[in-house]
């Protein structure tokens, strides 16, 4: 039924300093780009699309007046070094670093926009990749 992340969605009221924050963060720029409306970045091992809505856009509801609600882990090989270039660059923390059992260990940071972030050290993840 579920078969792979296809799509990751943040909103933002200000969608070129999103864009702006984000090609900081990830060290490209978004190979979609629909703006003021829409843009996207793919990310990671296997190219995850990571898009960010003009919050004009956003569903009903979707836009809290605090953070909250589901959280999408990315995996990162180094979680310390991740969350403090998180926190320099302007994010804040939503959760501090938190060990969730053997090869698990989580964090998460609100972006500068008012979106949940998580990241995490997955051995699972890793042992997919049959990198160990």
């Amino acid at each position: 039924m579920l078969r792979g992340l296809a799509n990751t969605s943040f909103f933002a009221t200000d969608l070129a300093a999103a864009k702006a924050w984000y090609t900081e963060l990830f060290g490209i720029k978004p190979y979609f780009d629909r703006s003021p409306g829409y843009l996207e970045f793919r990310i990671g091992d296997y190219q995850h699309e990571f898009g960010i809505v003009n919050a004009a856009y956003a569903p009903p509801g979707v836009l809290p007046a605090q953070p909250g609600g589901a959280i999408t882990y990315w995996h990162v090989d180094d979680l310390e070094a991740t969350v403090t270039r998180l926190l320099d660059l302007g994010a804040q923390e939503f959760e501090p670093i938190t060990e969730r059992g053997p090869g698990f260990v989580t964090a998460s940071v609100t972006d500068p926009f008012g979106n949940v972030l998580g990241v995490m050290f997955n051995q699972h993840y890793l042992d997919i990749l049959g990198e160990k």
